[in-house]
């Protein structure tokens, strides 16, 4: 499984629901502000090439771990 950190900011709502259907598993960690928040992209190994066409067609950045991050990961992220 690999999973793909994308700042809310960074997408438009059409862009997140198109990538959220080729998602396994989509989550949204939530920060208060000054912070963003991160849309959390769960997707199996086979779909990753594919996943990654995608964000980098669009112009989408984003982050990549093969471990689920910890809250605290993604704060640190921002500091």
């Amino acid at each position: 499984m690999w999973y793909f950190l994308i700042r809310q900011g960074n997408v438009s709502y059409e862009q997140y629901r198109a990538l959220q259907r080729k998602a396994a598993l989509t989550e949204v960690e939530l920060f208060n502000d000054p912070y963003e928040n991160w849309y959390v992209l769960s997707v199996e190994k086979e779909q990753y090439t594919a996943f990654v066409d995608q964000l980098d067609r669009q112009g989408i950045v984003y982050d990549l771990r093969s471990d689920r991050p910890l809250r605290d990961e993604l704060l640190s992220l921002m500091r």
